[in-house]
């Protein structure tokens, strides 16, 4: 039986974007840094929810019966338990040093005449490694300052290699929060999606590392940087395995293990500390946990009334092929990534809808799931208001807007992907669903 399009079913969610969009506005106009981080979203979220249950006709336990089933959604649970694993493991991976030996060793191997593109493939390995484009910036940034201004290197364009490199991994780790929520979604592997996603990903990757070899920027780089090989291990076994395709949650505790196992053994910390660490790991997720949870909840109870339907609808519409599909796709999370300047965010709320447009024009998930983690990785890493640009104007001293012109690796991203589209590659073609 065709459910009913319901247009008012939508306003749950147009209230909670109207209030995270809003607050951000405020809040950069008063020049508070990282404005749109002011609000936390599950607050945001927790008033649509609040309408929907004021709006929605029914019951309240029957309200509450689709909101906690939405909520419980297997897919849901599961995206949460591995966020909790992923924070977990680049915690303790980072409190044992794993950061550090990473960059120095990085750094250690680049030739001077090849520092910008040195700068890119460690923040590109780190941020793949560490699953958060946040903590790349943080750990290289400072780095970057350093080596520019002693090097007479003009810091944007060194801010902003460093930005397009942790974009990279941001994207395409199996750890970092897009990928988790983009293929938990979709339905699909990370092992696949990475795949898809690497094929049109690298590419623009190995484009952007060609024009900054060719800026003719050299540089001095620190000597005698120490590192530890054995505590790059875990970030290189945890991706390894992920390839393999081991299951993600085994995948998380051998790479938390052999983090904590180095670090007690090179007494980095204690037992207590690394458990301490564990729990550090988890809190670092808290935000996007009960967000997804929450939003869960929102999602399925605007479904039940309707509004996915209505949405869907419209946009299908528009939608004539495959490839509009696929536009349609990387134009809801574009959409949703500018208005809330988070790119999980933006994949958990339109997650739903790409996945039902995906099965009614043939999209093959792990595309979907690929252009959902794209499209919403490009505009975060060049959106002025976002979290990346800020961090990085903020250790550099310089403005968002001063960095955007040298955001190579995001605007060839989003361009090769739009090639991609639009001669269908790589191949990755299902039977609409019936």
């Amino acid at each position: 039986m065709k459910k009913r399009e319901n247009p008012l079913a939508l306003l749950p969610l147009l209230i909670f974007l109207a209030i995270f969009l809003g607050s951000g506005l405020y809040f950069n106009s008063k020049g508070v840094e990282f404005a749109f981080y002011q609000l936390p979203s599950p607050v945001a979220a927790m008033a649509g929810i609040v309408v929907a249950f004021a709006i929605f006709k029914g019951s309240l336990d029957k309200k509450m019966d689709s909101f906690i089933k939405g909520v419980g959604d297997s897919n849901i649970i599961i995206m949460c338990m591995i966020y909790l694993l992923a924070g977990a493991f680049s915690t303790v991976a980072e409190a044992m040093g794993g950061v550090d030996s990473t960059v120095n060793f990085g750094l250690s191997v680049i030739p001077p005449n090849m520092i910008l593109p040195g700068l890119f493939l460690i923040a590109a390995f780190v941020s793949t490694a560490m699953g958060t484009s946040m903590g790349t910036i943080a750990a290289i940034g400072p780095i970057a300052v350093d080596m520019a201004i002693k090097a007479q290197i003009p810091l944007p364009i060194a801010m902003g290699t460093v930005v397009g490199g942790a974009m990279f991994g941001d994207n395409l780790s199996m750890i970092s929060d897009t990928t988790i929520a983009a293929t938990r979604t979709q339905g699909c592997e990370m092992k696949d999606k990475f795949i898809m996603n690497f094929k049109i990903a690298l590419p623009a990757a190995l484009l952007s590392i060609v024009i900054l070899a060719l800026s003719g920027i050299a540089g001095n780089i620190p000597q005698g940087l120490e590192y530890n090989f054995v505590k790059i291990l875990p970030y290189v076994f945890v991706l390894v395995l992920a390839l393999m395709g081991l299951n993600v949650f085994l995948v998380l505790l051998i790479g938390l293990v052999m983090a904590g196992a180095i670090g007690l053994a090179d007494g980095s910390f204690t037992l207590l500390d690394f458990t301490k660490k564990v729990y550090e790991g988890f809190g670092s997720m808290q935000e996007i946990f009960i967000l997804s949870l929450l939003i869960g909840g929102l999602a399925a109870m605007i479904a039940e009334e309707g509004g996915i339907d209505y949405l869907l609808n419209l946009i299908s519409r528009k939608i004539k092929s495959r490839k509009g599909a696929e536009l349609g796709i990387s134009a809801l999370v574009s959409v949703a990534d500018i208005c809330t300047a988070n790119n999980t965010v933006a994949i958990v709320i339109t997650g739903p809808m790409a996945k039902k447009l995906a099965e009614e024009n043939g999209v093959d998930p792990r595309r979907s799931a690929s252009l959902l983690d794209i499209f919403s990785c490009v505009w975060q890493g060049i959106i002025p208001y976002g979290a990346q640009l800020l961090l990085a104007g903020s250790i550099a001293k310089l403005s968002p807007v001063e960095i955007i012109p040298y955001l190579y690796y995001p605007y060839l991203l989003g361009l090769f992907t739009l090639a991609a589209i639009a001669f269908d590659f790589p191949k990755a073609a299902r039977k609409p669903v019936s």
